[in-house]
């Protein structure tokens, strides 16, 4: 699936599965804050993709979904190497999923995120 906002900050879905993701994103100086860490909005733009992303994997034909909510913590600064976002889908319902994802780098974790998204019929 082509993803314009995905190409614009540079993230890559290298795993999609039924319920489950994988994205990678590139510390870069054009994703850093004024502190010299990658932006907290890069970290959550990779939980929230690849929360769509797994719940994806999990849907029937002519269902689509979108974000209903998304928490995330962080828990330390990204400077150099590679980002990946594990996600995973915890709970689906008929119309509600609840999915969480781990941010690591450099075999550190992050951040963590957790949301819900709704689940319906694609118009």
């Amino acid at each position: 699936m082509d993803h314009p906002y995905g190409r614009l900050i540079g993230f890559r879905i290298t795993a999609q599965g039924q319920g489950t993701s994988t994205l990678e994103l590139d510390a870069r100086d054009d994703l850093m804050n004024p502190h010299g860490v990658v932006h907290g909005a890069a970290l959550y733009a990779l939980a929230d993709t690849g929360m769509g992303a797994a719940l994806y994997g999990s849907l029937v034909k002519g269902e689509s979904c979108a974000t209903i909510n998304c928490a995330i913590s962080y828990f330390r600064g990204v400077t150099t190497g590679t980002i990946t976002c594990t996600t995973r889908v915890t709970n689906k319902g008929r119309s509600v999923a609840t999915l969480q994802s781990e941010i690591w780098n450099d075999g550190k974790l992050v951040a963590t995120a957790n949301g819900q998204f709704s689940i319906f019929a694609r118009r």
